[in-house]
């Protein structure tokens, strides 16, 4: 079976690779995140993964378009929802370049990451496999959450300290926002 694995970083696609290779499964990756901030950041993660997959011998593609403005467009207003559209912008590229490049399903890294929404990830990524009419292969990675990250620390990896975009950054590093006291 050919599955199109959308990632979001190397090291959250330490385990779910892991788990893919061992069910047999024909994977290609693609790397498509229009959410990271700053561009640094975004080309070091690319980077990263781009290494990760070739050392594995994975199959990838990369959509290097920072998409800060798009990302932004739609988020600005609309802060609270960003999560949301974060997904459905990744989830809807993937689900679309797997229905095009004739993947016979599709999953994400997102469902690795303890601190994404998981459950709405999962019922997203249902729906736009009806939408595009390609399979949706759903696993809970979260039982690997230690596994991956002593994995890439054993392999030396850039470990990013925040989810990507422009909101996680000022919620990882603002103690103010942390405490409640800003915005």
């Amino acid at each position: 079976m050919k599955i199109l694995l959308h990632c979001c970083c190397g090291p959250c696609a330490i385990y779910p690779i892991k788990q893919l290779k061992q069910q047999h499964l024909n994977i290609t990756c693609l790397f498509y995140n229009p959410n990271i901030h700053p561009f640094k950041e975004f080309r070091r993660r690319l980077h990263t993964f781009s290494e990760f997959a070739r050392s594995e011998n994975i199959e990838y593609t990369v959509d290097d378009n920072y998409g800060l403005v798009e990302f932004t467009q739609k988020t600005v207003f609309n802060e609270k929802s960003r999560c949301d559209i974060c997904y459905t912008m990744r989830l809807t590229k993937t689900a679309h370049f797997a229905a095009e490049g004739g993947f016979d399903s599709f999953s994400t890294t997102l469902l690795y990451s303890r601190y994404q929404q998981h459950a709405h990830i999962k019922k997203l990524a249902e729906d736009l496999a009806e939408t595009y009419t390609v399979s949706f292969h759903y696993e809970d990675y979260r039982a690997g959450w230690q596994e991956g990250i002593d994995m890439s620390m054993d392999q030396k990896m850039y470990r990013q300290p925040y989810c990507g975009c422009l909101y996680s950054e000022q919620e990882r590093y603002d103690k103010r926002l942390r405490k409640g006291k800003i915005l």
